[in-house]
């Protein structure tokens, strides 16, 4: 399929509800109270009848801030969904030695752990994220791994695998003119193109050389002067799940939000609750009502004022009724009603996200616990770093292949290129008083070896360092001793 025909509506209409779900995730996601009053200004819904706290229209009053408060739930839940996949980084492991090496140095000098903890947050927003592989000579003589959010592309699949995917991105914007660069991934080839349209149109197509951001994109060109051909049968892009299936659309090959419903009304509700808890604080804060005659007359048009610090007060002279003192305001705020309501609504959400409240902290007790019982409470969230595992290794392992393909064809490298093999980092390091204490009861019972040990204590390392170090305790504890068979030649 070409890229799109000049004045084609942008973004393609069949991905206006798609997109519209999105930028709903993106504003919890963000944080930012300004996109969560834009997105339910534009599109109000309501919560058991009443209007979401973010869709009410508040009428602006002088000198006084808005008094809603955001709790950033959502921006946590992706933060430890990432956490749980890729904050120890996945070891890629081929059979061939130099193809070891080369992808080592791809992976150190690339950051590809950091890309993958970044990709791994935005797609548990949004529902998914791609990775692609790119290169610019001028840059860097190596392929790289970068990801794409699933905002900015317009996917094609078939029978659940992606086809082909069409990128977009804004370069330039003066409000009536928006400059888009689009970059088409199909087997073998990436096709680029410069079009300037509106905010929903796409426009004329105009040359690459029209922007400096993607000029030198026009020189590698083919014959055809729109695509780069990139020598292997292959895609230079994949579509990472965040989690199956898309609840909202069943059959869509599109992934699923950790905010899918009924998140959206629990965030809103937390929300409402600490919006509730503030403004209980605020009217809360000591106030003293006192008659006229205690005011400082400061003359005519000045007004009066009360100096509430002042020590030394004279006789006033008014009658003695019961209402001519001083009178303390000062309202309860309701601190466990709020607490209570927070914490509920806050378990439920991150249960419906998929995870343990333990992830979030929430019944930490602060004392110390092994490893082996951190898992057994956090069950729910080992669970869903599991499904989300079966979701990445696919793709990723494919991406790492293309990466190794490229390097040889393009950059010269001699090397055997091959699917990688990904083993997921843990999450918790086992304590290392409780793992050798582990050790030690295995030893006793003559049931591991020293490699095992070594291996159990270090799961970092490779074949080599693991047997330079069997080797070195063997022969410190003088057990490194000849074969006896092999002492003196037979005769």
């Amino acid at each position: 399929m070409p890229l799109p025909d000049n004045n084609t509506p942008w973004p393609p209409p069949h991905l206006a509800r798609t997109l519209a779900e999105m930028r709903v995730d993106d504003a919890w996601y963000s944080g930012d109270a300004a996109k969560l009053t834009a997105v339910y200004a534009r599109n109000p819904t309501r919560r058991n009848g009443v209007a979401r706290l973010w869709g009410r229209h508040r009428a602006p009053q002088a000198g006084k801030r808005d008094g809603r408060l955001h709790i950033p739930l959502a921006g946590d839940i992706a933060t430890a969904s990432a956490d749980l996949l890729f904050s120890e980084p996945p070891v890629f492991t081929v059979a061939d030695t130099a193809t070891q090496d080369r992808l080592n140095e791809l992976s150190d000098a690339d950051g590809i752990a950091n890309t993958l903890l970044e990709g791994a947050e935005v797609a548990a927003a949004l529902g998914g994220v791609y990775l692609r592989i790119t290169w610019d000579r001028s840059l860097v003589d190596r392929p790289l791994l970068t990801t794409v959010h699933a905002d900015c592309a317009v996917p094609e699949f078939a029978f659940g695998l992606l086809r082909a995917v069409t990128f977009w991105h804004e370069l330039a914007s003066d409000g009536a003119s928006v400059l888009r660069h689009l970059e088409r991934h199909e087997r073998g080839r990436i096709l680029h193109a410069l079009y300037q349209g509106t905010a929903d149109n796409l426009g004329r197509r105009i040359p690459l050389t029209e922007h400096s951001a993607v000029a030198p994109l026009a020189e590698s060109l083919g014959p055809d002067g729109e695509s780069i051909e990139t020598g292997i049968d292959r895609l230079t892009a994949a579509y990472v799940r965040n989690i199956g299936p898309n609840r909202k659309h069943r059959g869509s090959d599109l992934g699923r939000s950790d905010y899918a419903a009924p998140l959206y009304d629990l965030l809103d509700a937390l929300d409402t609750t600490w919006t509730s808890w503030i403004r209980d604080i605020r009217l809360a804060r000591a106030r003293l009502i006192i008659p006229d005659a205690y005011l400082r007359d400061h003359g005519p048009g000045r007004g009066a004022s009360f100096d509430d610090d002042r020590e030394i007060w004279q006789l006033l002279n008014i009658p003695p009724t019961e209402q001519g003192g001083i009178t303390l305001s000062q309202f309860a705020i309701r601190v466990e009603e709020h607490e209570r309501s927070a914490e509920a609504t806050t378990r439920q959400a991150v249960r419906s996200a998929g995870y343990a409240a333990q992830t979030f902290g929430i019944d930490d007790q602060g004392a110390a616990i092994t490893a082996t019982e951190v898992k057994a409470k956090e069950r729910r969230s080992m669970t869903t770093r599991g499904k989300k595992i079966r979701y990445w290794s696919p793709p990723l392992g494919e991406m790492l292949h293309v990466m190794l393909l490229l390097d040889r064809l393009l950059f010269g490298r001699g090397i055997v290129p091959e699917r990688p093999r990904i083993a997921f980092g843990g999450t918790v390091s086992e304590d290392p008083t409780t793992l050798a204490q582990t050790l030690s009861l295995y030893q006793q019972a003559q049931a591991v070896s020293v490699d095992t040990k070594v291996r159990m204590i270090h799961p970092d390392w490779d074949e080599d360092e693991v047997q330079a170090e069997v080797a070195r305790i063997l022969t410190e504890t003088g057990q490194a001793v000849p074969d006896p068979m092999q002492a003196g030649a037979l005769v």
